[in-house]
């Protein structure tokens, strides 16, 4: 099969997986998204190149923060004061962690304390900000998603095309991420505003300036996600995160954008 069957394929899939999730049960949606922040968190650290108990330890820490989350949300009897419970669970094993650098024979202990507050600040709670969203509405959630896949597009076709004008297009960041364009930005900021009218046509969101500003919103937030994780990967010389999504690389390059946008969509779907 080419590169590019099997980058549709897996891509078609991943879309596919993504909006059932958040469309036809929160079951489903945490099950497959405690698995998904599992992995990302587990890609940050072979990344870095983190000893195995910090990475484990990362990963299933990861994991409970998002599941607890799921769980103030979806559980009814669950309360403010057993979610605290937990968290203080979650804190204490952070903490023992931490601690074990102690122990474990390491080069640069400081360096992997870093690494997993980082991947749990950076990589698991913008994931487990998705279970506020959720709550708030499933629609919301599903335009978060859909506002970065239309901006990416947008910027990417935008991008291309005028970048076969003859004197090319005007690069962004060219020492972090070589081929976005200040054109592109734009035209990813254009697709972005007309998926903040279909929010408000269709009825996802009761206003159009909030439609249209969320959208917004997002686009940028969603691009300097991008740009975060294209930094970290210049930085380790590395082009992709992983090998998750054939033809797309890891789960951190699917949801880069994500990271930072998910958490500013936490913010709006509470203000709003």
């Amino acid at each position: 099969m080419s590169t590019f069957w099997k980058r549709l394929l897996s891509g078609t899939v991943y879309v596919g997986l993504v909006i059932a999730s958040i469309l036809v049960s929160p079951i489903f949606f945490g099950v497959l998204f405690c698995l998904l922040t599992m992995l990302a968190v587990y890609e940050y650290h072979e990344l870095l190149g983190t000893h195995l108990v910090c990475t484990v330890g990362a990963v299933l820490a990861g994991g409970y923060l998002f599941a607890t989350t799921w769980c103030l949300f979806q559980v009814e009897t669950l309360d403010i004061a057993d979610f605290a419970t937990m968290q203080i669970v979650y804190a204490a094993f952070i903490a023992l962690l931490l601690l074990l650098e102690l122990w474990v024979k390491s080069e640069d202990p400081i360096r992997n304390w870093g690494d997993l507050l980082i991947s749990q600040a950076m990589v698991a709670l913008p994931f487990a900000c998705m279970n506020i969203i959720l709550d708030s509405s499933k629609y919301l959630l599903l335009a978060l998603f859909i506002t970065i896949w239309v901006n990416d597009t947008g910027a990417y076709c935008i991008g291309m095309l005028t970048a076969k004008r003859k004197n090319g297009n005007h690069k962004m960041f060219p020492r972090v991420s070589p081929k976005k364009s200040w054109e592109g930005l734009i035209g990813g900021f254009a697709f972005s505003l007309l998926a903040g009218y279909i929010y408000y046509v269709v009825g996802w969101m009761d206003s159009l300036p909030k439609a249209l500003a969320f959208a917004m919103i997002i686009a940028v937030s969603g691009t300097f996600g991008d740009l975060m994780e294209s930094l970290l990967k210049r930085a380790l010389g590395v082009k992709d995160s992983g090998k998750f999504l054939p033809g797309h690389g890891g789960v951190l390059d699917r949801f880069d954008s994500l990271l930072l946008a998910t958490p500013v969509a936490a913010i709006l779907a509470v203000l709003l």
